[in-house]
């Protein structure tokens, strides 16, 4: 018998090519395919929501009476975001 893939003569009973590996009849089962993960729309949110909040915490700051507070506040949700931000992209490759 020969090989389907490289065409090498192989064994009658063989279940493999010892050459390149393929297969020498079809699977009997096909695998069941892999959904895709939910949508970018809910890990997306979570990335800009901190964001808008550092942003919206600077623009508020000079109006309280904790500027201080209100600056620490907005630069840990800022980077809160980009730790976010980060694990998005690297989660995605």
């Amino acid at each position: 018998m020969q090989c389907r893939s490289c065409g090498t003569e192989i064994a009658d009973k063989a279940i493999i090519c010892y050459r390149c590996g393929a297969g020498t009849t079809d699977p009997v089962r096909k695998p069941v395919p892999i959904p895709p993960p939910g949508g970018a729309w809910p890990s997306m949110v979570m990335v800009i929501v901190p964001f808008v909040l550092a942003l919206t915490l600077l623009l508020l700051s000079d109006t309280t009476d904790y500027p201080e507070t209100m600056t620490t506040a907005a630069a840990l949700s800022a980077g809160l975001g980009a730790i976010l931000l980060i694990a998005r992209l690297t989660r995605r490759r």
